[in-house]
């Protein structure tokens, strides 16, 4: 079971529920939100002005008359939509507030952070057998399809194809809800979610970080170095889907010029997705020893580092784990990449 907190002193988390009538409210663009589906935490500094609650009780605050306030005024201000994993949701927060500094997290930024785990109930990876794909492209070509080589499952191409609609509508309320709440910068923790980032973006009057474009800033600032002479630096990308993998990263890298290599068709059916099937059976060594020869056969590639585009094997090895310092974590760049967008905007008021 998985148990994690936050405890930074300097921080004030505030659960802001509805326990009365589900209130339809207006949103920006002509979109309603009801406040029972989409509960959702308020934090801020100590003098930031959190909202108060008359007698202590948060029906009698401005939200009850059925306007909602800006929650938020300052312009570093951040809104998080959680995705499937409610634990990766936390793990990017404490990732962000280490990234902008002190030693308890008292450099972190104001926040919103809002879940909701109904639209994710029918996730084909919260299933037997996840994202799974039959097999997977080795081609690093810029030529290569964008959707990798081979068929996905049923149930996870049904899923990107058709039952996605209802998730991304769901995601834009929630997007419209913490752009109207104050948010200046939104992220999403959730890379299954990021498959449709351009849908859910679409209109944003705020940055809406990208974790593809995250992992490729990482990727740069390195200033890698062909492991071969003669050839380009070489990026692996490690999933269980080759749809997702290829939408989420591929592109993107290739159009830097760098060289993409995906999981050949049997170590994809011999190591990644048994480890993957191993770790949902709570066998976590069976896992990580799997994940090692995933690992081992891309390096043997001459790849230069290796991006976990699963979140399901990202955190599986320990961090001193020497292959765990050959990979990229995407969340990792992800709250990197907004503790830089908060350290370029903090200090300054709307």
């Amino acid at each position: 079971m998985f148990s994690q907190s936050l405890s930074f002193p300097s921080l004030r988390l505030l659960d802001v529920v509805n326990r009365g009538r589900a209130r339809r409210q207006r949103l920006p663009g002509g979109a309603t939100a009801s406040a029972k589906s989409s509960p959702f935490f308020l934090q801020v500094g100590r003098n930031d002005g959190a909202p108060e609650f008359s007698n202590g009780d948060p029906a009698s605050s401005p939200m009850s008359s059925g306007f909602i306030p800006p929650a938020l005024s300052r312009a570093d201000a951040v809104g998080v939509i959680g995705g499937v994993s409610a634990a990766a949701t936390l793990n990017f927060l404490e990732k962000l507030a280490a990234g902008c500094g002190g030693e308890e997290g008292e450099g972190a930024p104001p926040f919103i952070v809002c879940r909701d785990p109904t639209p994710f109930r029918d996730f084909p990876s919260k299933k037997k057998g996840g994202w799974r794909s039959s097999s997977a492209s080795s081609s690093s070509s810029s030529s290569s399809s964008p959707h990798g080589e081979g068929a996905e499952s049923s149930s996870s191409s049904s899923f990107f194809q058709q039952d996605g609609a209802r998730l991304v509508e769901n995601l834009r309320c929630k997007r419209l809800f913490l752009e109207s709440s104050g948010a200046r910068c939104i992220v999403m923790p959730c890379q299954i979610c990021h498959y449709w980032h351009r849908e859910i973006s679409d209109g944003c009057s705020v940055p809406f970080l990208h974790v593809g474009d995250c992992v490729a800033k990482q990727v740069m600032a390195a200033k890698l170095r062909p492991v071969e002479a003669g050839s380009n630096v070489r990026i692996g990308i490690l999933a269980s889907n080759a749809t997702f993998a290829a939408t989420l990263y591929q592109e993107k890298l290739q159009s830097l010029g760098l060289e993409v290599v995906l999981p050949d068709k049997a170590t994809m059916e011999h190591t990644v997705l048994p480890a993957v099937e191993a770790l949902r059976r709570k066998d976590m060594q069976g896992a990580r020893t799997l994940l090692r020869i995933a690992l081992q056969v891309l390096l043997v590639g001459a790849v230069n580092t290796i991006v976990l585009a699963s979140d399901d094997l990202r955190g599986l090895l320990p961090r001193d784990d020497p292959l765990q310092k050959r990979c990229i974590d995407p969340v990792d760049a992800l709250a990197r990449s907004a503790a830089d967008w908060v350290a370029q905007n903090s200090g300054e008021s709307l």
